[in-house]
């Protein structure tokens, strides 16, 4: 029987990217997004790995048509193993010009879609009988959940509760013993069709600061969450030091961060409504316009048990550094007594 994935947002980017590397791995894909045009033509590039594809119009900040998208998926495929998080939007311009209905979507489609289609998974999983029950949700979220950057307040917001929601879901289903499986895999800066797409009131396009990576990296991390899974997976070094300097230095990582302002800005350009309430016209790509600095790399990805494992040998090297310290002071206080 072939293993079934749901991807959200999928009809370019990251989401495009993730569908493809599960395609390629023999999986069924049904793939959900807004622009039918644009999901059919994604479909039609993943049945070019000969397995069935299954394109679902539907705007996941809409939980009933989530739930729906589920029901289809279960109906025609017989049943989900892996659910993939990944629709977003973004409003790019300072925060207090956002509006209150800006915030709201951002989140709807950034924050809510991650629960209504955790929510619409976890109730086809649990009724699956011939899978036992299982099945692995993925969360795709972003380093700037760690580490929020300017002109990004609606959607730094949004993709930092999906880790308090997931957090705390996954600490239910630890507690009744369920083998569903949540993961979250934080992403650096891509090269994605999407800074061209979203709403941007800057007055200049947006530009992903270095170091940019290739959306199939993002692709191989989750793939990887679902057959391992991990509880985190960091991508790229960016999203590595992100959250370790916020950890560590909060107040040095805001002036960095700070800096980032002027960074995201490049050439001038007039107000742009982008594709926050309706698609964006566009091919179904994976790739956005910066391929010249792209980091080929399809590896750079650490776990939450790794980083774990660096922040202990870290501790440990500082404890052993203080107590050389320690026995270096007393040895040279006994030699001044002498």
């Amino acid at each position: 029987m072939m293993k079934t994935v749901v991807m959200t947002g999928a009809s370019a980017g990251i989401g495009l990217a993730i569908a493809e590397r599960f395609a390629r791995a023999r999986w069924q894909v049904a793939i959900l997004a807004r622009g039918e045009a644009r999901l059919q033509e994604a479909a039609r590039q993943l049945e070019a790995y000969g397995v069935p594809v299954l394109a679902i119009p539907c705007d996941v900040a809409d939980a009933k048509a989530v739930d729906a998208a589920a029901d289809r998926v279960q109906a025609e495929f017989g049943g989900i193993d892996a659910w993939v998080n990944n629709a977003m939007s973004t409003v790019v311009a300072p925060a207090h010009e956002i509006t209150a209905q800006e915030y709201q979507r951002v989140t709807a489609t950034t924050y809510f879609s991650q629960i209504y289609g955790t929510l619409a998974a976890l109730r086809v999983m649990k009724a699956q009988e011939r899978r036992r029950g299982r099945g692995a949700i993925i969360q795709i979220s972003s380093g700037l959940a760690f580490r929020a950057a300017p002109l990004q307040a609606a959607y730094c917001g949004a993709k930092a509760a999906v880790g308090g929601f997931t957090d705390s879901l996954r600490a239910e289903l630890i507690a009744e013993g369920s083998p569903i499986r949540l993961s979250v895999v934080y992403l650096p800066g891509v090269n994605t069709p999407q800074p061209t797409w979203a709403r941007n009131r800057t007055g200049h396009a947006q530009v992903i600061p270095d170091p940019l990576f290739d959306p199939r990296l993002c692709a191989e991390a989750a793939f990887s969450a679902v057959g391992s899974g991990e509880r985190e997976i960091w991508v790229g070094r960016s999203t590595l030091m992100m959250a370790l300097a916020q950890a560590i230095a909060p107040g040095f990582a805001d002036r960095k961060a700070a800096g980032m302002k002027d960074a995201q800005q490049g050439a001038p350009m007039p107000p742009r409504e982008g594709n926050l309430d309706t698609p964006a016209p566009g091919s179904a790509r994976i790739d956005g316009p910066s391929r010249d600095r792209v980091i080929p790399t399809r590896h750079e990805f650490v776990t939450r048990s790794q980083v774990d494992l660096l922040k202990a040998g870290a501790l440990a090297g500082l404890l052993l550094a203080g107590a050389v310290a320690r026995g270096a002071m007393k040895r040279i206080g006994r030699h001044d007594r002498m």
